[in-house]
C-alpha cells in the first residue's frame, strides 16, 4: 500500500507541474513568435536495493515525475500587419536581442523605433544588426529577404539572425525570449525575412484547453485516490495500535 500511495503522491505532483506548463502555453496562445512547452517524463527509482526486486517490485517502486519541458520549436502562422517595422521568419532562426541580462533571441517580430532612434522591441532591447543595435533613420525602411535593412536605397545594417545545431536546449525567458549555451550561437544560413508580418504563436486554443480539461481530471482522480490511501492508512493504524504492546 506504501508503493501506491507514494507513486499516486509523485504522479500529483508531476500533474500539477503539468497543469502549470500547460496554463502558460495557454495564457501565450496570441503572444507573437511563443513556442509551446512540451513537458517530459523521467523514471524516479524509490528502491535503494532496485537490483534485488523483482519486475513486479521494480515497476511498482518506479515513479513518474516531471523531468522538464522542451520548446516545441514548429513555426507558427504568419499574420500581416502593415507595419513597416514588423518582421516574420520563415523556417529557422531566431531575431538577437540585447537585454540587460545580455543577448537573447526570440521569434517575436513585433518592432519599433525607440526614443533613442534604434530599432526595438516592444518590451524595449536592441534588436541586433551585424554592427550591434540598428539605428533607424527617419522615413520609410524596406526591409528585403535576406533582413537586410535600406532607406532610399542605402543600406543601414542586416538583422543578425541567429540559428543553433539541432539539439542546442534553448531555455524560455518570459513569453518570447529564449537564451542559448555560451558558444552554440551560429549565423542561420538561409535567412527568410517577411516584412510587415509577425508570426503568431504555435499554439492551438483549442487543443490546449481540450488538454487542460483532461488534465484536471487526472489530477482530481489522483486527488481522490491520495484521500483513499490516507483514509486506510489511518484505519490500519486505528486497528494496530491499540495491539502493540
Amino acid at each position: 500500500m506504501g508503493s501506491g500511495f507514494y507513486a499516486t503522491f509523485s504522479g500529483l505532483a508531476a500533474k500539477t507541474q503539468e497543469l502549470d506548463l500547460l496554463a502558460s502555453n495557454l495564457a501565450n496562445v496570441s503572444t507573437n513568435g511563443y513556442k509551446g512547452q512540451l513537458p517530459f517524463y523521467e523514471a524516479l527509482e524509490a528502491s535503494p536495493h532496485a537490483a534485488k526486486l523483482g519486475p513486479l517490485n521494480r515497476a511498482i517502486n518506479d515513479f513518474g515525475i516531471m523531468g522538464g519541458a522542451a520548446l516545441d520549436l514548429s513555426n507558427g502562422s504568419i499574420e500581416t500587419t502593415g507595419n513597416d517595422l514588423d518582421v516574420a521568419l520563415e523556417g529557422a532562426g531566431f531575431l538577437t536581442v540585447q537585454t540587460q541580462q545580455g543577448v537573447r533571441y526570440t521569434r517575436n517580430g513585433n518592432l519599433k523605433v525607440g526614443a533613442n532612434g534604434e530599432l526595438e522591441t516592444q518590451s524595449g532591447d536592441a534588436v541586433l544588426g551585424q554592427q550591434g543595435p540598428i539605428q533607424v533613420p527617419s522615413g520609410k525602411v524596406s526591409i528585403s529577404a535576406d533582413g537586410t535593412l535600406s532607406h532610399d536605397g542605402t543600406v543601414v545594417d542586416r538583422l543578425r539572425i541567429t540559428d543553433f545545431a539541432s539539439g542546442t536546449q534553448l531555455a524560455a525567458e518570459g513569453n518570447s525570449y529564449y537564451s542559448a549555451p555560451a558558444g552554440s550561437e551560429q549565423p542561420a544560413a538561409d535567412p527568410r525575412v517577411r516584412q510587415g508580418a509577425v508570426e503568431a504563436s504555435n499554439l492551438n486554443a483549442v487543443e490546449g484547453t481540450v488538454s487542460l480539461i483532461e488534465l484536471q481530471r487526472q489530477t482530481e482522480l489522483m486527488q481522490n485516490a491520495l484521500t483513499i490511501f490516507h483514509n486506510d492508512f489511518n484505519q490500519a493504524a486505528a486497528q494496530t495500535l491499540p495491539t502493540v504492546q
